[in-house]
Formats: C-alpha cells, structure tokens, sequence
C-alpha cells in the first residue's frame, strides 16, 4: 500500500507564522510538522509515499526529505499543487503514483499519538472502497469546524461538513484510506461555495456505495494547523507523551 501526504495550502490560520513559510515545515517539538506525518505511515508499514505540496515553498520539501531514506522511506516523490483548490484536487495529482494500488492519504497537520498500524492492517483486508478513522471530541462547539458523520446501526451514513447541529460527537480526522476507484469519482465533483473540491464529497460517495469502513482514533488526535491555539497545543502534547507510539 502506498501513501500521499498533502502538504500544501497557505496555511491563514496560522498566520502570521506561516508568512515566510509552508505551516507543515514549522516545528512540532523537535522536528518539523511533515515529519512526524512520515512517521505515521513508515510505522504503519507504508514506505513509498508521494508528498503533494504547493506554494512558494515547495523546494524546501526537497531541501529537507531529499530521497526520504533519513527517514525510513524506500521511495519518495513529489507533486505540485499549483492552487489552492482543496483537499479532493490535490488527491487527484497523486493518480499516476498510486497506479492501481490503494493508498493512505495523510494531511500533513494531523498528529496521532498512537500508531495507525491497525488501521492499514484492516483497510488492506477490506474487500473494497475506503476507510476514514474517527475521534471522539469533548467539545460539541469544535466540531462545527470539522467533518462529522452521521453513525446508524454502526455504520456512517452520511458525513457533514462544518454542522451547525453535529449529527454526532465524533470528528473525521485527517487520514482517510482508498482503493484506486476514488480517482473515478473526482471528475463528477462540484466546487463547494469556497471554490474547493471537498473530500467529504469524495468520502460521501463511498458512504452512498456502502463500503465506506471507519475505526475510532485512541488517545490524542490533533490539527496542528486549525489555528494558532491548536498549534501550540499539539505542541505541549508532543513534547509531553510523544506521538505515533
């Protein structure tokens, strides 16, 4: 199974520190963002990965990963997302890497404390169509901002994005599994009011097939990169109990 991890867009929730920078290379305690996001996967298993970024910055990808050995990767390329049209085209840039094959798609923000080892484990043992992995929030008010499914008879179905009303306490988190069937699906997106094409578009079309799987994140789950509190608190969690463990 391979992977891609999307690690571009301009980062204005993290502003003014992403000025002068693409957010996923600020640091998470001690080394950059990106780096822990190739962590989750070379852990679980996933060693050829495709980094998908964007902007003014994109070199400094290269500067830092190179071929991606340092870092436990047999096989490291690059893309490059030339705007900002959201999440669902930036998968797109990844077909020719993919080549048939499923994939794990990671953005590069998300922390997990623990490994999602399990998770590549079941989505590989899935006989077909896609995987997200949920986390359950405290805070009803945080997940207005988030994608939330609807759960029914244990199963998602249907995913809403940013609810006024959340259809449950948990959130989507930003790691989402596919077989090489959902670059079939990206052609009959519509742009959201935002000019974005959605990936809760992508994931609904799987919940609408019925083969849309999901397990539930134990322990800490954190978007670095949802704004500047956020940043600094996935920072102190981090620092404190480690991640990807």
């Amino acid at each position: 199974m391979k992977g891609v991890i999307l690690a571009g867009g301009t980062g204005s929730r993290l502003d003014p520190l992403t000025r002068i920078t693409n957010k996923h290379l600020l640091p998470i305690f001690d080394r950059p963002m990106i780096n822990w996001s190739i962590e989750t996967l070379v852990k679980a298993g996933i060693d050829e990965i495709m980094v998908v970024t964007g902007g003014f910055h994109a070199g400094e990808f290269l500067r830092l990963l190179g071929n991606g050995h340092e870092w436990g990767v047999a096989r490291l390329l690059y893309s490059y997302q030339a705007n900002a049209g959201g999440i669902a085209e930036a998968l797109g840039l990844a077909e020719r890497f993919v080549d048939g094959d499923r994939f794990a798609m990671m953005l590069a923000d998300n922390i997990f404390e623990h490994s999602l080892a399990e998770s590549v484990e079941r989505f590989e043992s899935q006989p077909s169509g896609a995987r997200v992995v949920l986390a359950q929030m405290e805070d009803p008010a945080h997940l207005t901002h988030l994608g939330v499914p609807e759960l029914v008879d244990g199963r998602i179905s249907r995913i809403v994005e940013k609810p006024e009303t959340p259809p449950s306490s948990y959130a989507v988190t930003g790691i989402y599994f596919y077989e090489a069937s959902v670059f079939d699906v990206l052609p009959s997106l519509e742009r959201s009011a935002r000019g974005e094409l959605e990936i809760t578009d992508v994931n609904n079309h799987f919940v609408g097939a019925g083969t849309m799987e999901y397990d539930v994140v134990e322990g800490f789950w954190g978007d670095a990169g949802e704004s500047i509190e956020a940043y600094y608190a996935v920072n102190d969690f981090v620092r404190h109990h480690g991640a990807n463990k």
